[in-house]
Protein backbone atom coordinates (compact mmCIF):
# COMPACT_ATOMS: atom_id res chain seq x y z
CA UNK A 1 0.00 0.00 0.00
CA UNK A 2 1.42 3.31 -1.01
CA UNK A 3 -0.21 6.66 -1.31
CA UNK A 4 -1.72 9.36 0.75
CA UNK A 5 -3.72 8.76 3.88
CA UNK A 6 -6.82 10.70 4.90
CA UNK A 7 -6.46 12.95 7.95
CA UNK A 8 -7.85 10.17 10.18
CA UNK A 9 -7.89 6.41 9.69
CA UNK A 10 -9.39 3.97 12.20
CA UNK A 11 -8.16 0.37 12.22
CA UNK A 12 -10.35 -1.74 14.47
CA UNK A 13 -10.39 -5.43 15.28
CA UNK A 14 -10.25 -8.04 17.98
CA UNK A 15 -7.27 -9.12 20.04
CA UNK A 16 -4.47 -10.58 17.90
CA UNK A 17 -6.41 -9.86 14.73
CA UNK A 18 -3.43 -8.26 12.96
CA UNK A 19 -4.73 -4.70 13.28
CA UNK A 20 -1.45 -3.18 14.54
CA UNK A 21 0.61 -4.81 11.78
CA UNK A 22 -1.88 -3.59 9.18
CA UNK A 23 -1.83 -0.06 10.60
CA UNK A 24 1.98 -0.09 10.48
CA UNK A 25 1.86 -1.07 6.80
CA UNK A 26 -0.47 1.86 6.10
CA UNK A 27 2.00 4.24 7.73
CA UNK A 28 4.97 2.68 5.92
CA UNK A 29 3.13 3.05 2.61
CA UNK A 30 2.73 6.77 3.13
CA UNK A 31 6.50 7.26 2.61
CA UNK A 32 6.47 9.93 5.35
CA UNK A 33 8.62 10.07 8.48
CA UNK A 34 6.93 7.79 11.02
CA UNK A 35 5.75 8.75 14.52
CA UNK A 36 4.48 6.00 16.82
CA UNK A 37 2.43 7.08 19.83
CA UNK A 38 2.27 4.27 22.36
CA UNK A 39 -0.47 4.25 24.98
CA UNK A 40 0.46 1.04 26.83
CA UNK A 41 1.86 1.03 30.32
CA UNK A 42 4.14 -1.79 31.43
CA UNK A 43 2.55 -2.85 34.69
CA UNK A 44 4.07 -6.34 34.76
CA UNK A 45 6.61 -8.59 33.04
CA UNK A 46 4.10 -9.94 30.54
CA UNK A 47 3.17 -6.42 29.39
CA UNK A 48 6.85 -5.42 29.22
CA UNK A 49 7.41 -8.44 26.94
CA UNK A 50 4.46 -7.44 24.72
CA UNK A 51 5.79 -3.90 24.37
CA UNK A 52 9.28 -5.21 23.55
CA UNK A 53 7.83 -7.54 20.87
CA UNK A 54 5.87 -4.66 19.32
CA UNK A 55 9.03 -2.54 19.17
CA UNK A 56 11.02 -5.38 17.62
CA UNK A 57 8.31 -6.20 15.08
CA UNK A 58 7.97 -2.52 14.14
CA UNK A 59 11.68 -2.18 13.43
CA UNK A 60 13.71 0.99 13.16
CA UNK A 61 12.83 4.30 11.61
CA UNK A 62 10.04 5.26 13.99
CA UNK A 63 10.01 8.17 16.43
CA UNK A 64 8.29 6.72 19.50
CA UNK A 65 6.34 8.86 21.94
CA UNK A 66 4.86 7.28 25.06
CA UNK A 67 1.51 8.81 25.94
CA UNK A 68 -0.55 6.56 28.20
CA UNK A 69 -2.78 9.49 29.21
CA UNK A 70 -1.80 12.67 27.32
CA UNK A 71 -2.59 11.56 23.82
CA UNK A 72 -3.73 15.07 22.88
CA UNK A 73 -0.33 16.46 23.87
CA UNK A 74 1.49 13.79 21.90
CA UNK A 75 -0.61 14.52 18.81
CA UNK A 76 0.07 18.24 19.10
CA UNK A 77 3.80 17.48 18.77
CA UNK A 78 3.42 15.92 15.32
CA UNK A 79 4.55 17.78 12.23
CA UNK A 80 2.64 17.97 8.96
CA UNK A 81 5.45 16.03 7.26
CA UNK A 82 4.95 12.93 9.42
CA UNK A 83 2.44 10.09 9.48
CA UNK A 84 1.29 9.18 12.98
CA UNK A 85 0.28 5.79 14.33
CA UNK A 86 -1.58 5.69 17.66
CA UNK A 87 -1.57 2.23 19.19
CA UNK A 88 -4.02 2.02 20.77
CA UNK A 89 -7.21 3.85 21.73
CA UNK A 90 -8.31 0.91 23.87
CA UNK A 91 -5.34 1.04 26.23
CA UNK A 92 -5.60 4.84 26.35
CA UNK A 93 -9.26 4.57 27.38
CA UNK A 94 -8.40 1.87 29.93
CA UNK A 95 -5.74 4.11 31.47
CA UNK A 96 -8.27 6.91 31.91
CA UNK A 97 -10.93 4.55 33.25
CA UNK A 98 -8.55 3.16 35.87
CA UNK A 99 -7.46 6.69 36.80
CA UNK A 100 -11.16 7.53 37.35
CA UNK A 101 -11.07 10.37 34.82
CA UNK A 102 -14.12 11.80 33.06
CA UNK A 103 -14.18 9.55 29.99
CA UNK A 104 -16.58 11.73 28.05
CA UNK A 105 -14.33 14.77 28.51
CA UNK A 106 -11.18 12.80 27.70
CA UNK A 107 -12.76 11.38 24.54
CA UNK A 108 -13.90 14.84 23.45
CA UNK A 109 -10.36 16.14 24.01
CA UNK A 110 -8.94 13.30 21.94
CA UNK A 111 -11.33 13.99 19.07
CA UNK A 112 -10.42 17.69 19.13
CA UNK A 113 -6.69 16.84 19.13
CA UNK A 114 -7.15 14.47 16.18
CA UNK A 115 -8.99 17.18 14.25
CA UNK A 116 -6.19 19.67 14.98
CA UNK A 117 -3.30 17.32 14.23
CA UNK A 118 -1.45 18.50 11.10
CA UNK A 119 -0.31 14.96 10.22
CA UNK A 120 -2.42 12.07 8.97
CA UNK A 121 -3.21 9.78 11.91
CA UNK A 122 -3.91 6.06 11.90
CA UNK A 123 -5.44 5.02 15.22
CA UNK A 124 -5.77 1.39 16.29
CA UNK A 125 -8.64 0.28 18.51
CA UNK A 126 -10.16 -2.95 19.75
CA UNK A 127 -13.67 -4.05 18.90
CA UNK A 128 -14.97 -5.14 22.30
CA UNK A 129 -18.65 -5.52 21.55
CA UNK A 130 -18.73 -8.94 19.90
CA UNK A 131 -18.35 -10.94 23.09
CA UNK A 132 -20.73 -11.79 25.87
CA UNK A 133 -22.06 -9.15 28.25
CA UNK A 134 -19.42 -8.85 31.00
CA UNK A 135 -20.42 -10.03 34.46
CA UNK A 136 -19.30 -6.93 36.37
CA UNK A 137 -20.18 -3.25 36.19
CA UNK A 138 -16.63 -1.99 35.52
CA UNK A 139 -16.17 -4.33 32.55
CA UNK A 140 -19.62 -3.41 31.17
CA UNK A 141 -18.81 0.30 31.53
CA UNK A 142 -15.51 -0.19 29.73
CA UNK A 143 -17.12 -2.13 26.88
CA UNK A 144 -19.81 0.53 26.48
CA UNK A 145 -17.33 3.43 26.58
CA UNK A 146 -15.04 1.69 24.08
CA UNK A 147 -17.96 1.14 21.72
CA UNK A 148 -18.96 4.80 21.97
CA UNK A 149 -15.37 5.95 21.36
CA UNK A 150 -15.02 3.66 18.33
CA UNK A 151 -18.26 5.03 16.88
CA UNK A 152 -17.09 8.61 17.35
CA UNK A 153 -13.71 7.85 15.78
CA UNK A 154 -15.33 6.03 12.85
CA UNK A 155 -17.73 8.92 12.22
CA UNK A 156 -14.78 11.31 11.83
CA UNK A 157 -12.43 8.98 9.96
CA UNK A 158 -12.04 9.10 6.21
CA UNK A 159 -10.95 5.46 6.21
CA UNK A 160 -12.20 2.74 8.56
CA UNK A 161 -10.80 -0.78 8.28
CA UNK A 162 -11.58 -3.80 10.38
CA UNK A 163 -9.01 -6.57 10.54
CA UNK A 164 -10.11 -10.15 11.14
CA UNK A 165 -7.63 -13.04 11.09
CA UNK A 166 -5.05 -10.73 9.53
CA UNK A 167 -7.34 -9.77 6.67
CA UNK A 168 -8.39 -6.13 6.25
CA UNK A 169 -11.96 -5.28 5.33
CA UNK A 170 -12.71 -1.68 4.38
CA UNK A 171 -15.83 -0.39 6.12
CA UNK A 172 -15.56 3.23 4.99
CA UNK A 173 -13.43 5.03 2.41
CA UNK A 174 -10.80 3.41 0.21
CA UNK A 175 -7.33 2.05 0.86
CA UNK A 176 -4.44 4.10 -0.57
CA UNK A 177 -3.68 3.00 -4.10
CA UNK A 178 -1.09 0.30 -4.59
CA UNK A 179 1.79 0.98 -6.90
Amino acid sequence: MTGSLPPLTLVVGGARSGKSAFAERLILGSARPRRYIATAEAWDDEMRDRIARHRKDRGTGWTTVEAPLDLAGALSGASDAEAVLVDCATLWLTNHLLADHDLSAESAGLLAALAACPAPVVIVSNETGWGIVPENALARRFRDEQGRLNQRLAARAGLVVTVIAGLPMVLKGALPEQQ
